[in-house]
């Protein structure tokens, strides 16, 4: 099977879902305190329980892909992601809710490894760059779950009513994307067995891994502290300080959506080293203006930034030779689930030290790293 126009819109639906999924859960999360009684410290232990889970994942995925191909990981573990949603208020107390948010991390990084696998497969297949372009349909998806909750619960539908619709939609979703996927192909008669197994990344994936988890910290950072710092350290009113995360995401978003015509002009070391330089250049402007409607443009050119940091290097990832790309993009999205997962406690303990804005200087170290080590991505890559 080649690739067709279907084979790319499905992989675009899964992604989609992913990021409406995804939104759903981060609309819901003061639900889920509120009718499990839970402080934010049992709150905290939760999301550890779906971190613990994501990171069992993604020390899996690549096995289990590599076994049963992309196609079939997507459809179960994709499935399986939509329905976990139902039961997050449905659980008989709080012990249950962390075995099912266990789970629901779980599946989640095997969902996102199998469709970035799939998505590299397109590529190569295909010989055009796809993958910032797929990113974009998760950004997309996101903002859709997130404007979709947001009005339904507005509209008066109960909490329980708007998960179980959610579920029900995005299982159809990516069941029937899920059907015009790549098939898994015919392993050659003389072929030697494939090693799936899950390897601590070392040499060029390593390094890849690091430079996604510097990426995905400084993101997180914006995503977490933006409005506060506008709202603390610029004295804007609320209304006008939420519009960084907007500026910010919409940026990002946007600019995935043209990210893959620059990776077909551009080479990876080039775009990636202009995609640090401009997210360096525009956090610096944030924190060095004093004026609210230059630091949302700032905002905004981060998000412009950072846009394709991460198709870049899971691309990078997928094409290292000797390495399944499941394996590859497994391996880096560990190392850098791991930064995601600590970025939001190094920004806030920085700031406890000194101050936000001070704080804050590590999005701008980071990017520059990402300049600095852009060569990383390209035919270094391919040598390793």
């Amino acid at each position: 099977m080649g690739v067709t126009a279907g084979t790319r819109w499905a992989s675009r639906a899964q992604f989609f879902s992913s990021g409406f999924i995804f939104a759903t859960w981060g609309v819901h999360v003061p639900t889920v305190k509120a009718h499990y009684g839970i402080d934010e410290a049992e709150l905290g232990l939760a999301l550890l329980a779906a971190g613990a889970g994501a990171m069992f994942g993604l020390t899996s995925a690549g096995r289990w892909i590599g076994r049963h191909g992309p196609r079939r990981m997507a459809a179960l573990c994709g499935s399986i992601y939509a329905l976990l949603l139902a039961g997050l208020i449905a659980m008989p107390g709080y012990p249950f809710l962390l075995a099912l948010l266990a789970a629901f991390g779980l599946v989640t990084s095997v969902f996102d490894v199998a469709i970035n696998t799939e998505a590299a497969q397109l590529e190569l297949r295909g010989g055009k760059p796809l993958m910032s372009g797929m990113h974009g349909m998760f950004s997309l998806g996101g903002m859709a779950g997130a404007a979709s909750g947001s009005a339904a619960l507005a509209a008066g539908l109960g909490a329980q009513a708007h998960l179980l619709w959610v579920a029900a939609a995005m299982v159809l979703v990516v069941a029937c994307s899920s059907m015009h996927m790549l098939p898994k192909p015919p392993v050659a008669s003389d072929a030697a067995p494939a090693d799936h197994r899950f390897r601590l990344p070392r040499g060029t994936l390593a390094v890849l891994g690091v430079l996604a988890a510097l990426g995905l910290i400084a993101e997180g950072a914006i995503y977490d502290w933006s409005v506060l710092y506008m709202q603390q350290e610029l004295g804007s009113p609320q209304k006008q300080a939420a519009l960084a995360y907007a500026s910010f995401s919409a940026a990002m978003a946007a600019a995935r959506f043209g990210g893959d015509a620059l990776r077909a002009r551009f080479s990876p070391t080039a775009l990636l080293r202009g995609s640090g330089i401009l997210a360096a250049a525009a956090m610096a402007l944030v924190l060095l203006t004093d004026l609210p409607w230059l630091a949302l443009v700032g905002f905004a050119g981060v998000g412009i930034g950072f846009a394709n940091v991460v198709p870049i290097l899971f691309g990078a990832s997928a094409r290292v030779p000797g390495v399944e790309p499941a394996i590859g993009i497994a391996a880096v999205s560990a190392v850098a689930y791991l930064g995601f997962m600590a970025g939001p406690a190094v920004i806030g303990l920085l700031a406890r030290a000194s101050s936000l804005t001070a704080a804050l200087y590590v999005v701008v170290v980071f990017a520059a790293a990402l300049a600095a080590s852009a060569r990383f991505t390209g035919d270094e890559s391919r040598r390793a």
